[in-house]
This record gives structure tokens, sequence and C-alpha cells, in this order.
């Protein structure tokens, strides 16, 4: 169950990058896999599973830019 969770929310943040950045879906997908987000995401011990799907297209925008985003604690 928690599975088809976060795969719905990782959908619904692709298609919030792919209008953000003006790409198509297929083209979202792999920039959102390549980020250090995705990866924090798919690991509960960072908690961002919890955190909005807006706030988390704005991580991955930020990590993009080059910016340093909210840092996220593994601890």
């Amino acid at each position: 169950m928690r599975d088809n969770v976060l795969w719905r929310k990782e959908s619904r943040i692709v298609l919030a990058l792919a209008a953000a950045l003006s790409i198509d879906a297929e083209r979202a997908l792999d920039v959102y896999y390549s980020t250090q987000t995705a990866r924090q995401l798919s690991d509960p011990k960072y908690g961002l599973q919890l955190m909005s799907d807006g706030y988390i297209v704005e991580n991955i925008l930020a990590e993009l830019r080059g910016q340093a985003a909210i840092p996220l604690s593994n601890s």
C-alpha cells in the first residue's frame, strides 16, 4: 500500500515538474530521477514523503539551479 501511495506522489511531482520546466512528462521523469531529492523521497528516514508535492517540486527546482535546497537531515 505504501509503495502505491509513493508512486502516485512521484507521478504528481513529475507532472508538476514538467509544467514548471515546460518539458514533456518523459523528460521530466528523467530529470526527476537524476536528482538527490528523488533519492531522498524514496528513503523514509528523510521524512520527505510527508512534505507537500509543491515543496518537493520547489526543492527539485532549487537543486537544478544549483542552489542549496533546504537541507534534510538523515538523523
